[in-house]
């Protein structure tokens, strides 16, 4: 150990002088409390940003490939979009608004017409189901999400009847009966409650459009590389379709999250810089009680930026003591909070029953980097104040 740490040590551990024992402490629990806090939240925030997330691919396609008028040639559009690299699964479908016929009430509702044998290649819908596959759903059956079904008091095998506007079925009316042949729970509200699954040609039938569909979705092999494959699409295909992705599609939805983010952050960080003043404090009391000190080694041949170092060290070593135990404090209540769920939601209010948590490596080590950043500007004054005693003034009144 060279001089400069052995000295920083001696300083930091200050045994005989109780009071700055105290004040060092309380700047390393100040820094070790913000850092910790500052995991938890963002782990909270980016578990339920990824829980989200993760829902959402799940129950959509990763890419949406539409036309305006519709698509007629959809099985040829369909096997070229399967044959492009990064596709694993295509399907069509189609979608448009019905209302629900429930009693005299009447509900809106977002009717997807697909295609059983395909859909749930795409999407994760059988795994959304508590018993059967989408593979089973027959043309007089129908799907419908656990919020509308516990709303309306459906269960299966029960008859609902839906009411299409703009039908023009000749001999059926507008009015269409389906019985429920499965209930998903996908964990989305809006899903759950406003979303229901037809067989393809029945959905045709209530919208009067012959063989056409509302457009082809694909499931890839790396759901972030949409933007790529969605050029490849154009490429393919030309531009007289449009090609969304599912980033696109909840672009505002992913960017408030972000955006909420971000400001739980800088919020969270303050608390960090508010514990870095006990690191000024300490340094400056541990300055003043030193003078004696400072002067001695100055007069003895010290340069002035071995004192700097000295008290920058210790600053330092502070900072890094509470970010090492708000790391760990951090990292453990998270693990817990994973294992054991012991923090329950209410169902009604959210779409899960635990608080989801993740851990990222790039956000601890933003935390950490910016934890030793405020650590590092917290010593700056006060190491310079401590370089810049003269000895005469030191050892004056000594």
């Amino acid at each position: 150990m060279n001089f400069e740490w052995w000295l920083t040590f001696r300083y930091l551990r200050a045994k005989k002088d109780k009071f700055l024992s105290i004040i060092n402490f309380v700047a390393i629990a100040g820094i070790a409390i913000g850092v910790m806090a500052l995991i938890i939240v963002i782990g909270v925030m980016t578990g339920f940003d990824h829980d989200l997330r993760e829902k959402i691919v799940g129950a959509n396609a990763h890419i949406f490939v539409e036309r305006e008028t519709g698509v007629k040639n959809y099985m040829q559009l369909n096997q070229r979009l399967k044959s492009l690299h990064g596709v694993i699964a295509t399907t069509p479908y189609i979608h448009g608004n019905v209302f629900l016929e429930a009693g005299t009430r009447a509900a809106s509702l977002v009717l997807r017409g697909v295609a059983p044998a395909s859909e749930g290649s795409v999407t994760r819908i059988n795994s959304y189901l508590a018993s059967g596959k989408v593979a089973d759903l027959k043309e007089d059956g129908v799907l419908i999400g656990s919020q509308l079904a516990s709303f309306y008091g459906y269960h299966v095998g029960d008859t609902l009847t839906l009411i299409a506007p703009a039908s023009g079925v000749a001999g059926t009316g507008w009015r269409f009966q389906f019985k429920v042949a499965g209930i998903f729970n996908s964990g989305m509200y809006d899903y759950d409650m406003n979303l229901i699954l037809v067989t393809l040609p029945r959905a045709q039938a209530i919208f009067n459009i012959g063989q056409t569909v509302t457009g082809i979705g694909l499931k890839l092999k790396d759901p972030d590389q949409a933007p790529i494959i969605k050029r490849e699409i154009y490429d393919t295909i030309g531009f007289s379709y449009l090609v969304r992705t599912w980033m696109e599609t909840n672009a505002n939805f992913f960017a408030a999250l972000a955006l909420e983010k971000f400001a739980m952050f800088v919020i969270l960080t303050l608390i960090v810089l508010v514990a870095s003043f006990n690191i000024i404090s300490t340094l400056i009391v541990t300055v003043t009680s030193k003078v004696k000190d400072i002067g001695i080694l100055k007069s003895i041949g010290a340069s002035r930026s071995l004192i700097h170092r000295i008290f920058t060290w210790q600053g330092l070593a502070v900072g890094a003591m509470g970010t090492f135990w708000g790391f760990l404090g951090g990292v453990g209540v998270i693990v817990l909070l994973k294992k054991y769920q012991f923090i329950k939601l209410p169902q009604d209010i959210y779409y899960i029953d635990h608080l989801p948590v993740m851990v990222q490596a790039s956000d601890v080590g933003l935390i950490v980097g910016a934890a030793m950043l405020i650590t590092y500007a917290a010593t700056v004054y006060p190491a310079i104040k401590a370089a810049n005693l003269e000895p005469v003034d030191a050892l004056r009144y000594e």
